[in-house]
């Protein structure tokens, strides 16, 4: 979709508020979300990028009558200012000012024609219940509603050239990379609610589509998913609800007898059909209307996990050897990208563009490749401080001298998902740079080392990584670590090494990033990023008085020398830098030649 500029930004914002004028509404909450809450969403759903330019994978708009603003955390703070024009939208931190008292605020100073109470609408497939909740509890204070719109949403009404809804079809994703079959799934998740006293659930979330009946499909862009929705009940007998144009031959061969397929246009009679059962809903990606529809039909709604979320989470041993392997193909592509910048950055004729290109094609050259994980975020200089930068056209720009260049990318690959960041110095890096570099390694490695009790979360863990930059009185207003699927989203719960409070215990096999870093607005990014598995430690250590858990560090790709500062280092931190770099050395040298080799000989020589 491409960007509007600011007049169009201006036509559309009219179009909107004209059409909520007419149904009686001062205001409308715009999501980045799409039916199941996804963080990548189909271009038909990219309804917040269409009215306001914000293009990052997460925010929210509420346009009213008379205000609007744009919602972003601390990854997009430096986006929203770019792209969204801040004379038709106020920019707003999520955590400074919260969606839900801004509109408080603006309701109270509003006033119906009619004289009647303030009404703020909303799309019901677009809303969890837990995130309406909370509108509607601030408006009801000051006497404004929050209210479900009838017929179509008003951006759609709008968005004259609106892409199609995705319609490709479905792929099976073969037990050599899935590791265990759908029907075992369906029967170990069956069994779950059986155990919580629950009938049915209903799976919205379509990553738990994907890993449950062993499928894919390309409906999302970067994430290999099918889009629809599934009741799975008591018995593990599940009917999905597809799209029949996504179906292909030999698909319900495939899925079983247990397994009903019918088209969306049947879930409402489905639900239905769940009346007086006491039912699971995901909390995290249930639209508002399924859960409306469910109360209405006399079911008891469960709000609570997904029930597939942890059990997706924890990989078998199947995919963890998978992952591994994907990681050993992308880590000579990343190898083999990383010489090739050494010795033409100094040029001076290569780009973010040219750069993200070239990673690019050296990837595609690995087996089992299928996509990139993400847009790859390349920031040369002061882009790198822009912690979710997309290069464009109008933004690309000469890798300099004397700046930092950050590389964020990954790639999905049948057997598995990757996802690793490195900072690197183009000429001559500054005293400061190498300090704020050093400071982050140390986080990285820190946490890297990390030996924890089973029943550790990840917040627990997080301020690893951050102690030697607080030592200084900085920080970065992002997680440290998110969670990875196997051939499934880059970003996946419900594991997180994150300040934000967590009940969620990390268990063997799952898979989180190690991405502290430092940004220096105008200036420079840092962030250093690997794929770690959690593990048990087997035998636990002598005296252990519990069973203990370390990270394996899964990413195979050295730091930048040029940039680390021995002197800040501890003897164990310099020692564990080294056995790294060794590590890589032995898996990543084989399979490169000439000018390749001689490079990661240098680049993972002893500190």
């Amino acid at each position: 979709m491409a960007q509007a500029n600011t007049v169009e930004q201006a036509q559309r914002l009219a179009a909107v508020r004209q059409d909520l004028a007419a149904r009686g509404l001062y205001g409308f909450v715009v999501p980045r979300a799409d039916e199941h809450q996804g963080e990548y969403v189909p271009p038909h759903a990219e309804r917040l990028a269409w009215l306001t330019g914000f293009t990052g994978s997460a925010g929210l708009a509420i346009v009213t009558a008379d205000r609007a603003a744009v919602f972003v955390d601390g990854r997009y703070t430096l986006q929203v200012t770019v792209e969204v024009d801040g004379d038709l939208y106020e920019h707003r931190h999520l955590s400074d000012t919260p969606p839900a008292e801004w509109l408080a605020q603006a309701a109270s100073a509003a006033r119906q024609p009619d004289g009647g109470p303030v009404r703020i609408g909303f799309d019901p497939w677009l809303h969890t219940p837990d995130g309406i909740a909370r509108l509607r509890d601030a408006c009801a204070k000051v006497g404004a509603e929050v209210v479900a719109i009838d017929g179509e949403n008003p951006i759609d009404r709008a968005w004259q050239d609106r892409p199609a809804a995705p319609s490709s079809p479905v792929m099976r994703h073969p037990l050599e990379f899935a590791g265990e079959s759908a029907e075992a799934k369906r029967q170990r998740i069956a069994l779950s609610l059986r155990d919580d006293g629950l009938e049915a659930a209903v799976l919205t979330a379509p990553e738990s589509l994907a890993w449950l009946l062993n499928l894919r499909g390309s409906d999302v862009p970067f994430t290999p998913l099918v889009l629809g929705f599934a009741i799975l009940h008591a018995d593990a007998t599940l009917t999905l609800f597809l799209d029949p144009a996504k179906e292909v031959d030999g698909l319900r061969d495939y899925l079983g007898q247990a397994v009903t397929v019918l088209p969306p246009a049947a879930l409402a009679g489905a639900l239905a059909e769940l009346s007086g059962k006491r039912v699971r809903l995901d909390q995290a990606s249930c639209a508002v209307w399924i859960a409306e529809r469910l109360t209405a039909a006399g079911a008891t709604v469960a709000l609570g996990a997904d029930p597939c979320a942890l059990p997706r989470a924890c990989k078998n041993a199947t995919e963890l050897s998978g992952i591994k392997a994907a990681h050993q193909r992308d880590g000579v592509a990343l190898c083999r990208f990383l010489a090739w910048l050494d010795a033409e950055a100094a040029s001076g004729t290569i780009t973010e563009l040219a750069a993200a290109d070239h990673l690019e094609a050296l990837r595609r050259e690995g087996a089992y490749f299928r996509d990139l994980s993400f847009p790859s975020i390349v920031g040369s200089g002061p882009h790198g401080a822009i912690v979710h930068y997309r290069a464009d056209a109008d933004s690309d720009r000469l890798l300099g001298q004397g700046e930092l260049f950050l590389v964020d990318s990954g790639a999905q690959y049948l057997d598995g998902t990757t996802d690793v960041t490195r900072t690197l110095a183009i000429g001559t890096p500054t005293a400061e740079m190498i300090r704020r570099y050093t400071q982050v390694l140390k986080g990285h490695v820190a946490l890297s080392q990390a030996r924890f009790p089973q029943g550790t979360t990840g917040s627990q863990l997080d301020v690893l990584a951050r102690q030697y930059l607080w030592a200084d009185g900085v920080d970065y207003d992002h997680g440290t670590g998110h969670g990875v699927g196997a051939y499934l989203s880059v970003h996946e719960g419900p594991q997180r090494i994150s300040k934000v409070p967590s009940t969620i215990a990390l268990k063997a096999g799952m898979v989180l990033s190690n991405e502290p870093g430092y940004y220096k607005p105008g200036a420079f990014g840092i962030r250093i990023e690997n794929l770690i598995a959690v593990t048990a430690m087997e035998p636990p250590p002598s005296g252990a008085e519990r069973p203990m858990m370390f990270f394996e560090t899964l990413t195979l790709a050295p730091y930048d020398r040029r940039l680390i500062d021995p002197s800040l280092l501890r003897a164990d931190e310099r020692d564990w830098i080294n056995a790294y770099h060794r590590r890589v050395h032995q898996q990543i040298v084989p399979a490169l030649a000439g000018r390749d080799a001689l490079w990661l000989d240098w680049a993972c020589a002893p500190l």
